[in-house]
């Protein structure tokens, strides 16, 4: 027996075309073209008619065949470490500000700390033909990007510089900001401080822990090595290393932290227990004024990060050709009470 039930409409249909909007209005197809890009030679009624059509249809161009005539797609890509984390919403919001400002649109995504799918975010962003790219490098190895860099792919790294291959770097002083801030604990009295960070292999990790060491040897004091914990930033990874610095018979009177998730841990753990303990992070972090005490931190300022980093990467778009430089923008310290915490009497 015959299907007689009528079946759905398809939710979707075609995109409507050029041709559609010039039956509609009863024009050429050159006439719609003219419309569409602005192009002189069209009376007023008749653009009136067409335009009529396109809004009718919900017409939209087709930029594909532009991009093969111009060569370039006004978007840039962006690869940030972690689209969830706070810092980076900052810097996503200024990159896309400036693209804005240049008529460009804003792709982005995500390594997860992961050099391969950085590697492959990049490439399928070249692949799409993005103008420049903006990358928070997950890697140590960036090879892989010298023929899209030569094929005319602008490409600026920031917050960490790029590795193996010569490129235009944003980064916020990281070896300037902890060393400041671990000087603020050893000013505030404090000998045995612990340094808990991020995976050593990553740039602004390696960077803050050499923050911390100078800062202790300009002072005339010894690091146990005890003091120093580097890995993921895992709460258990985390709570294990502050609880471990915490015991024994001369534990630390203060910690710096290498970055906002290590920080938000750390302040969970002491939260529980039962001396105070002084502590600076680096990154600044959201209700840090409303923690009692408030959170000292090394502040940077991921906004000006993004924008320069996206107006250094429009400066080349623009045809800039002078050698790749670095940026280095300053840390601010931030106190607020608990990197102000004296250590014990009997500390």
């Amino acid at each position: 027996m015959a299907d007689t039930a009528r079946r759905p409409e398809p939710r979707y249909g075609n995109r409507p075309t050029m041709k559609d909007v010039a039956a509609r209005a009863g024009v050429g197809l050159k006439t719609v073209s003219r419309v569409v890009n602005s192009e002189p030679g069209v009376t007023a009624d008749t653009e009136r008619r067409v335009q009529e059509a396109i809004d009718a249809l919900g017409f939209r161009r087709n930029d594909s065949a532009r991009v093969l005539r111009k060569g370039r797609t006004a978007s840039i890509g962006l690869v940030l470490e972690d689209l969830a984390d706070p810092f980076y919403g900052p810097l996503n919001r200024a990159v896309e500000e400036v693209a804005r400002a240049h008529g460009a649109l804003l792709i982005n995504g995500s390594s997860a700390e992961d050099p391969d799918r950085e590697q492959e975010l990049v490439l399928a962003l070249c692949a799409r033909r993005v103008d420049g790219l903006i990358v928070i490098p997950a890697g140590q190895d960036h090879r892989y990007l010298e023929p899209e860099i030569k094929a005319g792919v602008a490409t600026v790294f920031v917050d960490r510089p790029a590795g193996r291959i010569e490129a235009d770097a944003v980064l916020s002083d990281s070896f300037g900001g902890a060393r400041s801030g671990t000087a603020h604990l050893i000013a505030h009295g404090h000998r045995r401080i612990g340094f808990i960070g991020d995976q050593p292999a990553i740039h602004t990790a390696g960077e803050r822990l050499r923050g911390y060491r100078t800062a202790m040897a300009d002072a005339g004091l010894t690091i146990d090595e005890d003091w120093v914990s580097l890995g993921t930033t895992a709460p258990d990874r985390v709570q294990e290393a502050v609880v471990a610095m915490l015991g024994g018979p001369e534990p630390v009177t203060a910690i710096f932290t290498g970055n906002n998730r290590v920080t938000v841990t750390v302040v969970r753990v002491l939260a529980a227990h039962h001396r105070p303990v002084a502590l600076v992070g680096f990154d600044d972090i959201e209700l840090a004024d409303l923690l009692d005490p408030g959170l000292t931190v090394v502040a940077q300022d991921a906004a000006a990060l993004g924008r320069a980093a996206a107006q250094r990467l429009f400066h080349r778009l623009d045809g800039a050709a002078d050698a790749p430089s670095q940026v280095v923008l300053a840390t601010r310290l931030i106190t607020r009470g608990s990197g102000e915490i004296p250590p014990p009497a009997d500390g």
